[in-house]
C-alpha cells in the first residue's frame, strides 16, 4: 500500500522532532515529506507537495491553523490538529468533526487519528472537514454555524440553527431537523451536549432542545415542553431550574 504523504506545520522544533519520531515507530504508513514552522512557510509548502495529510498546529507565529486553511482552501487534504487545550478550538473542531491531538501527544490518539485518515483515504471518502471549519471559525454567531455529522453513511452538514432537538438512542443521537428530517448520528448525546452552544439545552438524560422551537412549557415534577413541530418532550426535574431560567 502506497504511504500517506504528510507534512508537519509546528513552530517548536522539539515537537516536530517528537512527532516524526512517533509517526516513525507508530505509523510506519506515514511518510513525512516536509515541514514547516510557520504560515509563511507552510501555505506555499502545501501547495508545492499538495500531501495527503498535514498535522497541523493551532497556534503558530504569523497566523493560526485556520488562516493555513483558508489560504489552502483549493486544496484538498485531511488533517490532524495538535493544540493545547482550548475550550473554544475544541468547541469548533468537534463541531466540524475534525481529528486532533492534544499535547503532549498520546501514542494511543496519534495511532487512532492516523487510521481514520488511512480509512478515509483508502474508502475514498473525500469530504471538506477544512471549509466548514473555517466557515465555523469566521463565523461569530454560533447558531449560524455548521456542524458536521457522521452518520452510517459517511457524513452530512446541518446548519445548528436548523436543529430541533436530539435524542439519545443508545450508542447513537436522533437528529430531529426542522424540514421534518431525521439524522441517526454516530455518537452518544453526551458528544453533542459538550459541544452545542446556547440555544441547545439538555433537558433530559435523553434530550437535549434548540429553545427557539419551544412552543409551550406544561408544568408537572420537571413538566414538559411542545416544540413548534408538534413533539413532546418530557423535563427532568434534575434540569428544570435551568430550563426555566431561560425564559423569565
Amino acid at each position: 500500500m502506497q504511504k500517506i504523504r504528510s507534512v508537519i506545520v509546528e513552530d517548536e522544533l522539539a515537537a516536530r522532532e517528537v512527532l516524526k519520531n512517533y509517526l516513525s515507530k507508530y505509523c510506519p504508513q506515514v511518510e513525512v515529506i516536509g515541514e514547516a514552522q510557520h504560515i509563511k512557510e507552510a501555505v506555499p509548502l502545501l501547495h508545492e507537495l499538495e500531501p495527503q495529510l498535514v498535522f497541523l498546529d493551532v497556534e503558530m507565529p504569523f497566523g493560526n491553523a485556520f488562516d493555513v486553511l483558508e489560504a489552502c482552501k483549493d486544496l484538498q487534504f485531511e488533517t490532524i490538529f495538535v493544540t493545547a487545550f482550548s475550550e473554544y478550538s475544541l468547541k469548533a473542531l468537534n463541531q466540524s468533526a475534525a481529528y486532533y491531538l492534544l499535547k503532549p501527544i498520546s501514542i494511543e490518539e496519534l495511532i487512532l487519528a492516523v487510521n481514520k485518515v488511512q480509512l478515509q483515504l483508502l474508502n475514498q471518502e473525500i469530504f471538506n472537514r477544512n471549509r466548514i471549519i473555517v466557515e465555523n471559525f469566521r463565523e461569530p454567531n454560533p447558531e449560524r454555524q455548521k456542524v458536521i455529522l457522521p452518520t452510517l453513511e459517511g457524513f452530512e452538514v446541518a446548519k445548528m440553527e436548523e436543529i430541533v432537538r436530539l435524542r439519545g438512542n443508545g450508542n447513537f443521537t436522533d437528529i430531529y431537523l426542522q424540514d421534518g428530517s431525521k439524522k441517526m448520528v454516530c455518537r452518544f448525546l453526551k458528544h453533542f451536549s459538550e459541544i452545542l452552544p446556547f440555544p441547545f439545552l439538555r433537558v433530559h438524560k435523553s434530550h437535549i432542545i434548540n429553545v427557539n422551537f419551544v412552543k409551550s412549557y406544561h408544568k408537572g415534577a420537571g413538566g414538559y415542553v411542545t416544540l413548534f413541530d408538534g413533539s413532546e418532550v418530557e423535563i427532568s426535574p434534575t434540569y428544570k431550574e435551568e430550563f426555566l431560567k431561560n425564559f423569565k
